[in-house]
């Protein structure tokens, strides 16, 4: 099948690619120019395990091209994927003036051009109720004769794991309510489902409901466990066998259980507020979301409040060591990064860091520029700081050379954002530990 997708994001980039391998010609279409041109030449511009063997290998079989001209790119596909940024706006509403804008240029396309065929236009980014209707008015607006229809196929990708998630899904969402387009959008996606996973169609809102249900359910487990552990905290009980605990329930499930210092990223913030801002337009008071929202908010505090009081209430002076600067590992991605903001209250309180991350580190520098130091090794953060604050859970941040650690700092203080590390361990290596949820560990 001949596709195109229109936007090189994580979605986009990971969609269109994983599309080529099962034989599709793909082209994927971007207007950033320099990106296009490091396209070309076999460069990936983002971090995502096992992206980039199927990236190269799908140029070189043919199977995927890119280029910054949308019509020959329109010209040449049967399916148009839109993989669009869909940014939180100032009222909490997703923005869709890059959504509208392509559906704008496409009725122009195809006002310009009406003996182009049948063609499908997918809505894979993350929009609110009621865009497949707005997108295909814009459409129509130019071209009300021409032989189009327009879908809704959400992505559920988890960044770290998003090709494994792509070729492997738990399910497929397509709301549409065309008999053609949903056997069109049936062919596409079988050999993704040969194991028996199921596809399931329904009507466009429904579809575009179920992407926002999805991840504000999984955002608010996440606060859900948070307050758990603040309350463990507060009374004695440790987090981990609370989590063990409910986790065994299949009612429950033990994923989303990890309590930490708040989910950050490109989809959990934004689809959340997007939702409350559903919620709003149609005169709802969603209490339950407003809450998340308020919860992740202040679990940075929290943990601040820890390194805050351990000093005394007098950070200036203090350096730190900081592991991890990824919203979560396996992703270079820092938007929403729960990171960042602890970074500014540590140096608003008058601290200094030294931060390390296994990818993250130049899409910080992009972000917060110079005022951290960045080091090229979880090591080298070490010397001379007074403690070791773990934000994001690498693999490789779990089992360290404690000895080392011991011998880099100042005095054997850890603040540790996502409890990797044992409190009898801590004890028994005579750290002074501080986690989420958990008994502190005083040396």
């Amino acid at each position: 099948m001949n596709l195109a997708v229109v936007g090189t994001g994580y979605v986009g980039l990971v969609s269109g690619t994983c599309l080529a391998e099962t034989g599709n010609s793909v082209i994927c279409v971007d207007i950033d120019e320099n990106k296009v041109e490091q396209m070309k030449t076999g460069q990936i511009p983002i971090y995502e395990p096992g992206l980039e063997v199927l990236f190269l290998r799908n140029i070189v079989k043919k199977r995927l091209s890119f280029t910054t001209d949308l019509h020959e790119a329109v010209r040449k596909s049967d399916v148009i994927f839109l993989c669009l940024p869909t940014p939180q706006g100032g009222d909490g509403a997703a923005d869709l003036k890059y959504v509208l804008k392509v559906a704008d240029d496409l009725g122009l396309l195809f006002k310009a051009e009406p003996d182009l065929g049948f063609k499908v236009i997918v809505d894979k980014s993350t929009v609110p109720v009621g865009t497949s209707d707005r997108v295909r008015e814009a459409i129509k607006k130019h071209a009300p004769n021409f032989d189009f229809d327009v879908c809704s196929n959400p992505e559920f990708l988890r960044e770290g794991i998003a090709v494994e998630d792509f070729m492997k899904p738990e399910r497929v969402i397509v709301g549409t309510s065309s008999k053609k387009t949903r056997e069109i959008m049936e062919n596409l996606y079988e050999p993704f489902i040969r194991t028996g996973n199921p596809i399931y169609f329904m009507d466009e809102k429904s579809a575009e409901m179920t992407k926002y249900a999805a991840n504000s359910f999984i955002a608010m487990k996440i606060s859900y466990m948070n307050e758990i552990a603040r309350l463990c905290e507060l009374t004695g009980a440790q987090v981990d066998n609370v989590r063990l605990g409910i986790g065994s329930d299949s009612r429950i499930g033990k994923r989303y259980l990890f309590p930490g210092i708040g989910y950050g990223g490109s989809c959990f913030p934004k689809d959340v507020h997007a939702l409350v801002n559903t919620a709003n337009e149609n005169k709802y008071d969603f209490k339950i979301l407003k809450s998340v929202i308020e919860i992740n908010k202040n679990q940075v505090n929290l943990f601040f409040d820890k390194i805050y009081n351990h000093y005394n209430g007098s950070l200036k002076g203090k350096h730190f060591a900081l592991w991890g600067l990824a919203f979560k590992p396996n992703t270079d991605d820092v938007r929403e990064a729960p990171s960042h903001y602890l970074i500014k209250l540590l140096l608003d309180a008058g601290a200094t860091l030294k931060a390390y991350d296994p990818e993250a580190n130049q899409t910080t520098k992009a972000v917060l520029g110079d005022i951290i130091q960045y080091a090229e090794t979880p090591d080298e953060t070490l010397q001379d700081a007074d403690a070791l604050i773990v934000v994001t859970e690498w693999k490789e941040f779990r089992s360290p050379d404690f000895d080392k650690i011991k011998k880099g700092l100042k005095s054997p203080v850890i603040f540790d954002g996502r409890n990797l590390y044992d409190l009898d361990k801590m004890k028994e290596l005579k750290f002074t530990y501080y986690s989420v949820g958990r008994s502190v560990v005083k040396n």
